[in-house]
């Protein structure tokens, strides 16, 4: 039987144990993921972003309908994974506060691909430690997994030996115009001088 903390966190023997192993494999999806993205190939770049409508940390509906007239970017994680989704979400916290006023024409979709255990009030309770820009959005499996296919983002899921699972996921961020158009990605542990530079050519663009 796996023992949970109160707070919803995984165990600390399963959080120092999986942490490079969980970074590697969510490296090698995103890699796998920017395959997608090779130089000439136009029509795939294009197609990166889709219509979508899911439920957010509050409860309410958004879709991408919501977003037009402003940039935003889209992060595949959990709220159980030990290391890549909170340094993602920690780095973008840190970005958006050296971005200044200009973050507030930016927001961050933080997209659950482990919606049984992300509800709504997880994800409430999991972003309180991060920038109020970051939503977090769920829903049914089938409706993340349409906006996994138009973002062309991969994950799985992979059993533990203590008969609970983490998720193999894509570790990258695609960053999306004003108009909901696909303009390029952050990497899992690009510095912050490149985060930020990328952040304000995306909100300067969309100005």
């Amino acid at each position: 039987m796996t023992t949970t903390p109160s707070d919803g966190r995984p165990p600390v023997w399963r959080r120092l144990l999986f942490p490079a192993v969980v970074a590697v494999i969510a490296i090698g999806a995103a890699v796998a993921t920017l395959a997608y993205l090779r130089p000439g190939s136009s029509d795939a770049i294009a197609s990166i972003g889709g219509p979508f409508t899911l439920t957010t940390q509050t409860g309410a509906k958004l879709s991408d309908t919501d977003l037009k007239g402003k940039p935003f970017g889209v992060f595949f994680g959990f709220t159980h994974c030990p290391e890549v989704c909170p340094t993602t979400l920690t780095e973008m916290t840190q970005s958006l506060k050296e971005l200044g006023p200009e973050a507030d024409n930016l927001k961050l979709l933080f997209i659950s691909v482990d919606p049984t255990r992300d509800t709504p009030e997880f994800l409430s309770l999991y972003l309180q430690s991060f920038d109020p820009r970051i939503v977090g959005l769920t829903g049914t499996e089938a409706e993340i997994a349409a906006v996994g296919k138009e973002y062309r983002a991969f994950w799985e899921k992979v059993p533990l030996a203590d008969g609970d699972y983490t998720m193999n996921h894509t570790a990258t961020i695609f960053l999306m115009d004003a108009k909901g158009r696909f303009t390029g990605t952050i990497a899992y542990g690009e510095d912050v001088k490149t985060r930020v530079a990328k952040l304000k050519r995306l909100v300067v663009g969309s100005a």
